[in-house]
């Protein structure tokens, strides 16, 4: 009756630790040198470097663009809970517009899901452009990869970036 015990208990630790480790999520942090010869879309003269900070549910990013009008730095954040949250889009060379986001866990939890719908005041009325990035981190937890789609007023435009862990 003691071995059978034992093996039950034995078995339920297995399955219990089985059970953590398909659940546990993606660890973003760290920080993230963009490989341009694996990317895709990518405006000519780009570089970036991405610095992401993760706190259980929360990314904070801070990027570093740099093409030939120089250096630019975006800082940003996502909650991935799944609700709509506001949050204030920019331009590069404009004004803010007004947003609203959703981010949430992939199903496997091995990525993210990002939806953003923006409007800028631009010239001729209010400009509408809807963003969405897919995050996905590679099993040895090396490479990240961010497949993003804006649709706005020049059309649906695709880019995929693919970093690697510094």
């Amino acid at each position: 009756m003691k071995h059978i015990i034992t093996t039950a208990a034995a078995a339920a630790l297995v399955i219990a630790v089985c059970v953590a480790v398909a659940s546990a999520k993606a660890d973003f942090s760290g920080t993230w040198i963009l490989d341009k010869t694996k990317s895709e879309g990518l405006p000519p003269g780009l570089n970036q470097t991405m610095t992401v900070v993760q706190t259980g549910d929360k990314l904070s990013l801070e990027t570093k663009l740099i093409n030939d009008e120089g250096e630019r730095v975006v800082s940003d954040s996502y909650m991935l809970d799944g609700k709509e949250a506001e949050f204030t889009p920019q331009t590069p060379n404009g004004p803010a517009g007004k947003g609203k986001r959703t981010a949430k866990w992939s199903a496997d939890g091995n990525g993210i899901e990002v939806i953003e719908n923006s409007t800028f005041d631009g010239p001729e009325g209010p400009v509408n452009i809807q963003m969405t990035r897919i995050w996905t981190l590679s099993a040895d937890g090396k490479t990240l990869k961010i497949d993003l789609t804006a649709d706005g007023p020049n059309g649906k435009q695709q880019v995929k970036r693919t970093f690697v862990k510094k």
